[in-house]
């Protein structure tokens, strides 16, 4: 399947056309933008990450809607990987610099940026460009790569996961923002806003020998929750991840999603890939804990060509 059928599943797959704004049919450039809160989706497509991420968050009136002055700012990306940007395992660091001089702009007395990332911590951090990128626009990177740094907290009606060490500085934040990286995933078929949530916890091991889906959907009910989703759907890889292994792997969607429901966030996400959202395990097991909206038919999605 082309990058064109990918696109073209998720602006069709179970989604009613009078929910919509068809891709390119309302808002042909930025300054035709204006703010509506009745949106539970925002889609775009075909600009550069900063600039799509600059015409999403003005579609929720600006930055200035999550994260008010003085406030301590959390933005969450994948840093897993020790690979260049252009291999796509990790968040473009493009956007992840422009949501920090958001976040900055906005107000944020301080602005952190980290992973637990699997490879070597500080070359991941390096090779990514996330490093150079958060420094540039103001923010604070910080390690995630020993256990000192996590707190245990307890998981109220988690199934598997009852309890999990979580980072200090996601127990701190006062607004959290979440940036994954879309791609797929040798385990759970993808990778996205749930998933991303491995990367803030210390003991991530034993999701993946103790039903990794439903770890996944357990963790989600945690009541430190991403205060906005935004979905680096960029350059995907859409086999042999989450690392892929060469350029082969990517396709070129020159995407986002946004939302401030990661269920709805992942099951838009996954028809990017070419997947139901019921064939993702995790997503309609957090549909049915509650935790999000997996049926997109029911949401209001406003799509947006550059």
């Amino acid at each position: 399947m082309d990058r064109r059928d990918f696109l073209k599943k998720l602006s069709v797959a179970g989604v009613a056309t009078s929910s919509v704004i068809a891709f390119g049919s309302a808002i042909d450039s930025p300054g035709a933008v204006s703010y509506s809160s009745k949106y539970d989706l925002i889609a775009l497509m075909g600009g550069e990450p900063d600039t799509m991420f600059d015409l999403g968050i003005q579609q929720y009136g600006g930055m200035e809607t999550f994260v008010a002055k003085g406030q301590k700012v959390l933005v969450k990306p994948d840093i897993g990987w020790n690979v260049a940007p252009e291999m796509a395992a990790n968040t473009n660091p493009l956007l992840v610099k422009r949501i920090v001089e958001h976040c900055i702009e906005a107000g944020a007395k301080e602005v952190y940026v980290f992973d637990h990332s699997y490879d070597n911590w500080s070359d991941c951090y390096s090779k990514s460009g996330i490093e150079k990128a958060v420094k540039d626009a103001g923010g604070k990177i910080v390690p995630a790569n020993t256990e000192k740094y996590y707190e245990s907290v307890e998981i109220a009606g988690g199934v598997k996961l009852k309890s999990v060490k979580v980072h200090q500085l996601l127990l701190e934040a006062d607004a959290f923002i979440n940036v994954p990286v879309l791609k797929n995933h040798g385990t759970t078929l993808m990778s996205a806003a749930l998933q991303n949530m491995m990367g803030v916890v210390w003991d991530r091991d034993y999701w993946y020998a103790n039903d990794i889906n439903q770890c996944i959907a357990d963790y989600a009910l945690y009541q430190k929750k991403p205060t906005l989703n935004i979905v680096d759907c960029y350059n995907v890889i859409v086999k042999n991840g989450p690392r892929g292994i060469s350029k082969d792997d990517l396709v070129l969607m020159r995407s986002q999603i946004f939302s401030t429901d990661w269920v709805a966030a992942d099951s838009a996400s996954a028809l990017m890939l070419g997947l139901e959202p019921k064939a993702v395990a995790y997503i309609p097991i957090a549909h049915d804990m509650g935790v999000g909206n997996m049926n997109l038919d029911t949401l209001e999605i406003n799509r947006i060509k550059l």
